[in-house]
């Protein structure tokens, strides 16, 4: 007898392996021998990719919008802190400040930096500036963090990665071929009228805390 092809639409998305919009499905058993052989329809013609293009391009924008620089006002911002407390950036001008992003917490590279930073804290009082450590993580981990390594200074929760996008330090990561968002270790030194004095990107932990202190007496 004949056998005929039935497909079962599963999924849509980008292929960064065709280059274009695929649906996946699966075969007849009488065709393959079985429902879980896949198999590819498509390219799906654009008038039904388009608006699945279009929100894909719109995150896209979200993630890669303009990164505040050397010179600009800092983004102001309120987040609840640990100790349930609240922090933001206004509360914290009429001095200098560092406001540094880090992945998270309890991290091998994350520990090492909030160390240094708070190893550092009476250097950086005397120069008449507060930390602010800012990641997506919870209120509750940022004071068991805070607790673990005794740390001297002020941790913001910005689970909604809010802030981390205002700042332009949400991006796109790859670990192991696999891509997803994350936090872009990064630090930014602001005078007491909230202008950013000076910006770190892609931060690198050894020696870092050291250049920024040393930064910060300069103001």
């Amino acid at each position: 007898g004949v056998s005929f092809l039935v497909i079962i639409i599963d999924v849509r998305y980008p292929s960064p392996y065709f280059g274009g919009f695929f649906l996946f499905g699966w075969a007849h058993p009488r065709v393959f021998g079985g429902w879980h052989k896949p198999c590819v329809v498509g390219p799906l013609p654009s008038i039904l990719t388009a608006p699945y293009e279009a929100s894909v391009n719109d995150a896209s924008r979200m993630m890669t919008m303009s990164e505040p620089a050397e010179g600009d006002k800092a983004p102001d911002f309120t987040l609840p802190g640990d100790n349930g407390s609240e922090i933001s950036l206004s509360g914290h001008l009429g001095a200098p400040v560092v406001v540094y992003f880090y992945p998270k917490d309890n991290t091998s590279g994350c520990t090492k930096q909030a160390e240094a930073f708070s190893g550092a804290i009476n250097e950086f009082r005397d120069a008449g500036v507060s930390i602010i450590g800012i990641s997506p993580d919870s209120v509750a981990s940022h004071d068991k963090f805070k607790a673990k390594y005794d740390l001297a200074f002020a941790l913001a929760s910005d689970e909604g990665t809010d802030v981390a996008q205002a700042y332009g330090v949400w991006k796109e990561k790859s670990m192991y071929g696999k891509k997803y968002m994350g936090v872009e270790r990064s630090t930014f030194l602001i005078d007491k009228d909230g202008t950013i004095v000076k910006a770190w990107r892609k931060v690198k932990v050894p020696g870092h805390a050291g250049a920024v202190l040393a930064e910060a007496k300069t103001l």
